[in-house]
């Protein structure tokens, strides 16, 4: 029976990895796979399915297919350029709360409490409001309010590495704080890190795409997934007249559900194998 399981879990990662591969890699290469561009404007809003235009065009004409490669291309890029920011800013500054601890440690503690205190979406929305829906601003409040969680996860499991004695050797040598951090600390929460960057990613992925879907995220012309759900959305109403028309604004819904099962699973599996896991 272990067997047996040993079996089936290995063919699910398989179908998972490869999956999840042949989403990115259609997605890295979209400007080379894509049959149009990524704004460009046919005559036919709303056009059925065709051999011109595969998952036809959405109200304004565009191609749906050609969206949806760019889309998936723009989102993931976006979530992942918003999660290693978050933890360049949380594990920084969790390091530092924990190897100097004291007034500094409590004081970066509550600030991130106050911050969680504030429910994530509805922060983000009142912040771009404010500053503006551009790509630069969405990546950049994104990581600022996830970066809180890395922060809780950097200083707990810091905790048990800045007591040991190897940690106080170095101290003793007078080597400086980003020694610490980088050569003493670091290496030795990794496995614990990496998990929760890949369940980081997907809490940013899909708070990307509710953004979008709100109409405060990524900004037309460019694609994103969440907005193509909100643009073709009307299209489920003719779904008894035309049922591919009431499936199109399902696909990029699919792919962003795809995406973060898989990336779900792949953390799944690694936290499994390592007998590690995250903390917070």
């Amino acid at each position: 029976m272990k067997t047996i399981a040993l079996a089936f879990n290995h063919g699910r990662l398989t179908v998972i990895c490869t999956l999840l591969g042949v989403l990115v890699l259609t997605s890295v290469f979209a400007p080379w796979i894509a049959p149009y561009g990524e704004a460009q404007v046919f005559s036919e809003p709303f056009a059925p399915w065709s051999p011109e235009h595969w998952l036809g065009t959405d109200q304004i004409g565009r191609d749906i297919l050609t969206r949806l490669l760019y889309g998936t291309r723009n989102s993931i890029l976006i979530a992942l350029l918003a999660t290693l920011l978050a933890f360049v800013i949380g594990g920084i500054f969790g390091l530092i709360a924990a190897i100097l601890g004291g007034f500094l440690d409590q004081l970066l503690a509550r600030l991130t409490d106050v911050l969680m205190a504030i429910p994530s979406l509805i922060f983000a929305l009142m912040l771009l409001s404010i500053f503006g829906s551009t790509i630069w601003n969405l990546i950049v409040v994104i990581a600022v309010l996830e970066s809180t969680r890395v922060f809780r996860l950097t200083r707990s499991v810091s905790y048990g590495v800045v007591v040991q004695d190897y940690v106080e050797v170095a101290r003793l040598r007078g080597e400086r704080l980003p020694w610490i951090m980088l050569r003493e600390v670091a290496p030795n929460i990794t496995a614990p890190m990496l998990s929760e960057f890949g369940l980081r990613f997907c809490f940013v992925f899909l708070t990307i795409a509710a953004l979008s879907f709100l109409g405060v995220g990524v900004q037309p012309p460019t694609a994103d997934l969440g907005s193509m759900v909100r643009e073709n959305a009307n299209l489920i109403q003719f779904a008894q007249f035309d049922l591919r028309a009431g499936i199109t604004p399902l696909v990029p819904a699919i792919v962003i559900a795809l995406i973060t099962v898989s990336v779900n699973a792949l953390v799944d599996w690694f936290l499994l194998s390592s007998g590690d896991s995250p903390n917070g």
